[in-house]
């Protein structure tokens, strides 16, 4: 009798431990576990984290939570894209020899994608993939606007000394790393479409050979993926709706994001170009207040990091 409380304890025992590792791996996932790391690359004038805010707004914390591992990096606020591109190499060997991966997958919002774009042509050992967010990649109406100001004038002079001076100060109150300085004409010379011409003539690789169209998916080995907006204005409650739409104001297309045209968001695999959202809801800013008639943006970078993990990247 004993012989078989014990035998039906065991089984007992047995079957809820089955029953429990069942339940544990219903709630688990692996989603956005993805091969490489996953490493974010800011805009111009961006960061990491400031003053508790973080410029991927909920975006690291929702990938960490279905697997994948995230490295949120904070190269030069104002610089070209080649500059800023060697100090994004820096902190991927770094990110490299801490994770002890071979290669990482870059995510660069705006002037993040060219920079990361840069990374891939200079160091393609480093890098799996790279998605671009809302890149200028055929450069920016705004920046050609600003273009304008005669050059070495006194108003040239004293808009990128204020410029120079928010990027200091974000890089200060931020605790950015980089020593690469701030240089607001570096940033206009790489975000114009003249300048943008000149970039790509040396990089060419993902970028679209028509006007509109997709670019290559695949270059030595690299994944090129891109995404944006094209909605100036999306919630009412949002107060950097107007900084997008004062901005978007330079266009001539209205398919704008406020900061980026349509087309010039394009390279390699366009995974949808036109979601209604501004240039900030792209990075689920500001905290997050972002279109009620849009799919989160929190959702975008989740499929994303799936459709690299489904690639084997």
């Amino acid at each position: 009798m004993n012989n078989k409380k014990t035998l039906l304890a065991v089984c007992l025992s047995a079957g809820l431990l089955a029953a429990g590792t069942a339940e544990a791996g219903l709630f688990s996932s692996t989603y956005t576990k993805t091969k490489y790391p996953i490493v974010l690359g800011h805009g111009m004038l961006g960061w990491d984290s400031m003053l508790g805010i973080d410029y991927w707004y909920g975006i690291p914390s929702a990938l960490r939570r279905d697997g994948a591992a995230v490295y949120t990096t904070e190269v030069a606020q104002l610089n070209t894209s080649e500059v800023r591109g060697e100090d994004l190499i820096d902190q991927i060997e770094e990110i490299v020899a801490i994770s002890g991966a071979k290669k990482v997958n870059i995510m660069g919002h705006s002037h993040g994608g060219p920079t990361a774009r840069y990374v891939a042509a200079v160091r393609p050992d480093l890098v799996a993939s790279v998605t671009s967010i809302g890149g200028p990649h055929k450069g920016s109406d705004v920046a050609d606007l600003i273009r304008k100001i005669p050059e070495d004038s006194s108003a040239e002079k004293l808009i990128a000394s204020l410029v120079n001076t928010i990027g200091s100060v974000i890089h200060l109150i931020s605790g950015s790393s980089s020593t690469s300085g701030q240089n607001s004409l570096g940033s206009l010379e790489s975000l114009n479409s003249e300048g943008a011409a000149r970039f790509n003539a040396k990089y060419p690789q993902g970028l679209p050979t028509t006007a509109c169209g997709e670019g290559a998916a695949v270059v030595n080995n690299i994944r090129y993926y891109s995404w944006s907006g094209t909605s100036p204005t999306t919630n009412a409650l949002d107060p950097s709706d107007l900084i997008t739409k004062v901005a978007s104001l330079a266009f001539k297309d209205p398919q704008n994001d406020g900061f980026v045209g349509r087309c010039s968001s394009h390279l390699g695999m366009v995974i949808r170009d036109n979601y209604r959202m501004t240039h900030l809801d792209e990075i689920n800013q500001f905290l997050g207040l972002t279109s009620l008639l849009e799919t989160d943006p929190v959702t975008v970078y989740r499929q994303q990091a799936n459709r690299l993990k489904l690639a084997g990247l």
